[in-house]
């Protein structure tokens, strides 16, 4: 792989907190997935994420998630497939409004938190989110972890799909990244993420916490925002990818069909 996209998880404060640091991420990665109301964001801070990125040449993707402020969007909860289909096209609905304020386009959608992870786990949910995307914009990307139901969802029902993995977290045995609950789940060493993310993309492998090797695809590398050693940790990845002679691009330039 000669090139590959990083991501960030923006625009996740709301009102007059901020949460994370918005900036500096811009200045390391190649995409912001920004909040679109639910778990976090709204209008003013929607709008001051997309024209950061703009500016910064960034492009721009709907984090749509759960409605849980207080939860951060990081509990599950359950819902019919229709309700979930109409969730994610509302708020995908919300970041393009406030995107053509900006004369900025958004090119594609990733879930946010528990949502992405029961769709990577669930045919149904995933098949609810692809259908919601598929019918707002069918040639929005959907960014979805490597080898999930909701990568195989969006591939059946036709959308580009991006893989995804991730810099700071750690991966189970199953390739399913290790849960919030315990204590290893985040990575906040730099050093260690840019090991980690080096042996995605040049080797194609992720080392689980156990030391078992799982193939991987990955085209777009996540680092969260909203941890305080985000900047530290993309910057790290960055320097190691670009070392390697691996061009860092923006989502539509990875050409994904």
């Amino acid at each position: 792989m000669t090139k590959v996209n990083l991501n960030a998880d923006m625009g996740e404060g709301f009102g007059a907190y901020d949460i994370g640091d918005d900036a500096a991420m811009l200045e390391m990665v190649t995409t912001a997935n920004v909040a679109c109301g639910f778990h976090a964001g709204d209008p003013n801070v929607m709008s001051r994420v997309i024209r950061a990125a703009v500016d910064k040449g960034v492009s721009i993707g709907a984090h749509p998630g759960f409605n849980d402020l207080l939860g951060f969007g990081r509990r599950r909860i359950d819902m019919s497939m229709p309700d979930i289909e109409a969730m994610i096209a509302y708020q995908i609905g919300a970041l393009q409004g406030m995107a053509a304020t900006a004369g900025a386009r958004v090119t594609h959608v990733k879930p946010h938190g528990a949502l992405n992870n029961m769709a990577s786990e669930r045919d149904d949910i995933a098949g609810a989110i692809a259908t919601a995307v598929h019918a707002v914009d069918l040639d929005l990307i959907l960014v979805a972890v490597s080898g999930s139901s909701l990568f195989r969802a969006g591939t059946k029902i036709g959308l580009p799909v991006a893989s995804e993995a991730y810099a700071d977290r750690s991966y189970g045995d199953d390739g399913l990244m290790t849960s919030r609950k315990f204590s290893n789940a985040m990575i906040r060493d730099p050093a260690e993420a840019a090991e980690q993310v080096r042996r995605m993309v040049l080797d194609g492998i992720i080392v689980s916490t156990s030391g078992k090797e799982i193939p991987v695809s990955a085209q777009t590398i996540c680092i969260h925002g909203d941890e305080p050693t985000g900047p530290a940790v993309a910057k790290a990845v960055r320097a190691a990818l670009e070392a390697e002679g691996i061009e860092i691009v923006t989502l539509p330039a990875m050409g994904i069909l």
